[in-house]
């Protein structure tokens, strides 16, 4: 069975309600342990907040910004935007998934994304529950994001974002804790010299996966990728 946390805590309170409060400890009793949460997606900023969850940032590739969706890359297939937010919403994290626009200029949606994590901080929400994760130019945006806030306690997942792109930039840091993953066939690979050049780093652990798929690997909800990305996420404290 799988509830929505904040369906289960609404059903939670009007039962409470009750005249009978044994019938709500015999529900708990029967009904908790088999439940699995499931979070919510958002593609724009959650309203309301609920400081006592967790939120994760997941920023798409460059061939998604636009109207599309689902693009196809004459290489990597399609991009199945679609299918990879409903892979990480199946978990107990909610996620917010923005679809950015044609042209959006990197520092400038690093910058939203700075904005919305101080957003979630002011309205409560420990920045050990909040998650930056990126794929590609995603990824770009979302070190961008670490290097503005340099906060020690967000956590930071790097899906093939580290290139040469990076050799132009000596000042930029990454802070929080941080996983990488890159693909063993792709271009993008280790972010380890990124890291070393940062001083906020809390903990970092890296991961290499051998699809064959290149960049394409991280187009659609691999098990190789979204299965180690999701249990990180949630073994964060």
């Amino acid at each position: 069975m799988i509830f929505k946390k904040r369906e289960f805590n609404r059903l939670l309170r009007i039962l409470k309600r009750g005249i009978l409060n044994i019938a709500v400890g015999l529900f708990v009793s029967l009904f908790i342990s088999p439940i699995a949460w499931a979070g919510e997606l958002f593609t724009q900023f959650p309203e309301p907040v609920q400081a006592d969850e967790k939120y994760v940032f997941y920023s798409h590739g460059f061939i998604v910004e636009g109207v599309n969706e689902t693009p196809r890359h004459p290489r990597f297939g399609v991009y199945d935007f679609p299918a990879i937010k409903q892979a990480l919403a199946a978990s107990d994290f909610n996620l917010i998934a923005y679809h950015r626009k044609v042209g959006t200029v990197p520092l400038e949606f690093a910058q939203k994304l700075a904005s919305d994590v101080k957003e979630l901080s002011a309205q409560g929400v420990p920045l050990k529950n909040i998650t930056l994760m990126g794929f590609s130019r995603g990824g770009m945006i979302t070190i961008l994001a670490s290097d503005l806030l340099a906060a020690p306690d967000i956590n930071v997942v790097l899906l093939a974002s580290c290139g040469n792109w990076i050799n132009s930039r000596p000042k930029l840091e990454l802070a929080g804790n941080v996983l990488s993953v890159y693909e063993t066939s792709d271009r993008f690979g280790s972010c380890r010299e990124l890291v070393d050049q940062s001083e906020n780093i809390s903990s970092f652990t890296e991961i290499a996966i051998s699809t064959g798929k290149e960049h394409g690997a991280f187009f659609k909800p691999r098990d190789e990728w979204v299965v180690p990305v999701i249990s990180w996420i949630n073994s964060r404290p």
